[in-house]
């Protein structure tokens, strides 16, 4: 290093001394010319840059204490020749604060998330930064400049293929409920000889996916040599219409129903996203051919939709449900417990764990990244999982915001608001309805759900047994346990759940035209 370098570097380190590390983030000339305001992150990546296309910008959500740290702050006015600084105030997670960051290199990325109609770091229209690899050192302080730079694509359709089709429906309902155009978005998986038996018209399966599963995981499914393809394609599988629903919203995952904060999504998908997809794929558009199926979130969409419109499908298969009884929130009671982070022990309750037991993570811990996330650094606004679920069972705050259950810091649970989620606790719902909604679901509920549920699901599924079990009149479904399993178990292959949902519809196939052919 020249004697004039030197000089200069030892100048910026006198500079930086005494100044806390913070991020100073911009806005490239000509990238737009909108102004911002949204959920400005910065990522601080721990890979070393090698792998290919690796950006920490994809990490943003994880959880875990070996994740890479993220901060976030609000924004707003954000334009091209502005700076927003992100330091010691801004939300972090894992870690405590940006001042026990371990000193290290890493690969920083900022993100600016405010795109209004699909929640998340990646969607499109979101401003991100290029990769910057730089070594870090809260005890050093600095600014470190980033420049946001790129631009997410706008949203466009998969291909079609033989098997796949896509669509994107202007949703009357729930464009009147936000004021401005909201979209229904679904991934449609046509069954063999489609092309070819023209006359022919199908049973519906509607699908969901985990929490936040796009309508585009179709083509995951029907992947080649996936089992899935497999049982769908042999020459003797039951022949029926694949429709699985978009798990994004302007508040993350919808799930699928009315709510106060999602809006009704529940009536959208029954009265416009169905008989569309029915009318242009040739589905029969009966509710004796229409079943439903899903994991985890799907469990308890397929469940819930079932339960609400007991007169529009035939049937769920729910697998490892999110809570089916909210006395049992995976580990927290919403009525009884006055905390959810901490037991009435005033031990940490935990949120996930092994098969064994070892907690992987804790409730407060995994609330940490959906606050940090979340506009006013709160999870109910994150997109993630809790924020998703509180939207969705919540009522609307004066602010026209989800009301939070708990308090995003403390874990308080406010009691008033618990009142409101019963509407949505599956168990009472039946419970309190069981006679009016007995005949209609006679045969219709079968759930399964491993004992050892990562997320301690099957605490609320035994719940929701104890009360069908002994339900008068029977419900005459199946609940089945799996020993020592965890989260996603089921002890049917892809072809036997076919059978079953076929054996559901048969004698529904024949639209009245004579030309209509049965189902093999």
């Amino acid at each position: 290093m020249s004697p004039a370098g030197a000089n200069s570097t030892a100048k910026r380190k006198a500079s930086n001394k005494g100044r806390s590390l913070q991020f100073e983030v911009g806005i490239a000339p000509g990238l737009t010319k909108t102004t911002h305001s949204g959920r400005l992150l910065v990522v601080l990546g721990r890979g070393t840059g090698h792998e290919k296309n690796w950006e920490p910008r994809f990490t943003i959500g994880d959880t875990g204490l070996e994740t890479s740290p993220v901060l976030g702050h609000d924004v707003s006015g954000f334009v091209v020749g502005t700076l927003r600084v992100l330091d010691e105030s801004a939300a972090i997670f894992p870690i405590a604060s940006l001042a026990s960051l371990p000193s290290g290199d890493y690969m920083v990325q900022a993100v600016l998330a405010d795109n209004p109609d699909l929640r998340g770091p990646n969607a499109p229209g979101n401003l991100y930064s290029a990769p910057r690899k730089i070594h870090l050192d809260p005890k050093a302080g600095g600014t470190v400049a980033l420049m946001l730079t790129q631009q997410t694509p706008a949203e466009q359709l998969p291909p079609d293929t033989d098997y796949l089709r896509f669509v994107k429906l202007k949703s009357e309902l729930l464009s009147r409920f936000y004021g401005r155009t909201i979209y229904l978005r679904a991934g449609i998986i046509l069954p063999r000889d489609y092309a070819k038996e023209t006359d022919r018209r199908y049973p519906l399966r509607v699908h969901i996916g985990g929490y936040g599963s796009r309508y585009s995981s179709v083509q995951g499914m029907m992947s080649n040599g996936s089992g899935f393809r497999k049982a769908w394609t042999a020459d003797d599988a039951p022949r029926m219409l694949l429709l699985h629903l978009d798990g994004a919203g302007p508040l993350g995952d919808p799930y699928q129903v009315n709510s106060a904060n999602h809006g009704p999504f529940g009536d959208a998908i029954k009265q416009e996203l169905i008989p569309y997809v029915e009318q242009k794929f040739r589905g029969i558009g009966k509710p004796t051919a229409r079943v439903l199926d899903g994991g985890s979130t799907g469990g308890w969409v397929s469940l819930a939709l079932q339960v609400f419109y007991p007169d529009f499908f035939n049937g769920t298969w729910s697998i490892s449900p999110d809570p089916v009884d909210f006395r049992a929130y995976e580990l927290v009671d919403i009525h009884k417990d006055t905390n959810a982070y901490t037991n009435r022990y005033g031990f940490e309750r935990s949120s996930m764990r092994e098969i064994g037991g070892e907690t992987v993570f804790t409730m407060r811990h995994e609330c940490q990244i959906e606050n940090v996330l979340g506009a006013g650094d709160s999870y109910t606004l994150s997109g993630g999982q809790w924020g998703a679920w509180n939207a969705t069972f919540s009522p609307r705050g004066a602010d026209g915001r989800p009301v939070p259950l708990w308090n995003p810091k403390t874990g308080v649970i406010d009691k008033a608001v618990a009142e409101q989620w019963k509407r949505y606790d599956l168990r009472l719902y039946l419970e309190t309805n069981w006679r009016a909604l007995a005949p209609k679901l006679r045969g219709k509920i079968h759930i399964w759900v491993g004992d050892a549920d990562n997320y301690y699901l099957n605490n609320a599924v035994h719940l929701l047994d104890s009360f069908l079990g002994k339900a008068d009149p029977p419900y005459e479904g199946s609940i089945k346990y799996g020993a020592l399993q965890g989260h996603t178990w089921i002890d049917l292959n892809e072809r036997q759940m076919l059978d079953q949902m076929q054996a559901a519809v048969s004698g529904t196939t024949k639209s009245g035209s004579a030309s209509a052919a049965p189902v093999k």
